[in-house]
């Protein structure tokens, strides 16, 4: 749950807009460079993302950790991104309120026809930038699984891919596991 904006010392209109995004418009909702932009994922996308999910669920335990497509607040910008995967140790999820990018160990995006470039470039760029470090994508109309490491401000410094829908990608420590990407 995001706690009420404090307008004890003015309106911060960045954290007025993310509260206002998510009492009115629900969890699904994103705000990708400024624009608002509602998550409605279909079956094909969302096995996708299911696929990874139970992959990498024994090492998730393992670690730790949990699964799911919270809200990733990017602070200091006009950013709130709903990832269709990510993984983060259990107690900053337990918090209540969106986590930051830096506090995952993975992230996943999956695309789709209508959010293709975004996840591409835009979120592949924001993800570094806040620190991710470990972004995934399936890109469902290339038919690839790319994984993107070393984050940084100017964005990953490391690419492994993009490989082909039915190869095996190794998600590195702390996973230490092999994808098998033939069901995507």
């Amino acid at each position: 749950m995001t706690t009420a904006p404090d307008y004890s010392e003015g309106i911060d209109p960045e954290r007025a807009m993310k509260y206002a995004l998510q009492r009115w418009f629900g969890d699904r909702t994103e705000i990708v460079e400024g624009v608002l932009n509602h998550v409605t994922p279909s079956w094909d996308h969302e096995n996708a993302a299911e696929e990874i999910r139970d992959q990498i669920k024994p090492r998730v335990r393992e670690l730790g950790c949990v699964t799911g497509s919270g809200n990733l607040d990017l602070p200091g910008s006009a950013n709130w991104y709903v990832p269709d995967l990510a993984v983060a140790p259990k107690e900053p999820a337990k918090g209540g309120g969106a986590l930051l990018p830096d506090q995952t160990l993975l992230i996943v995006e999956v695309t789709s026809e209508s959010d293709a470039e975004t996840d591409r470039v835009v979120k592949r760029k924001r993800y570094a930038e806040y620190g991710a470090p470990l972004y995934l994508l399936v890109d469902r109309l290339d038919k690839t699984v790319t994984l993107f490491s070393g984050p940084g401000r100017l964005g990953y410094t490391e690419v492994d891919g993009p490989h082909p829908f039915g190869e095996t990608v190794r998600l590195p420590e702390p996973f230490g596991i092999d994808l098998d990407t033939s069901g995507l």
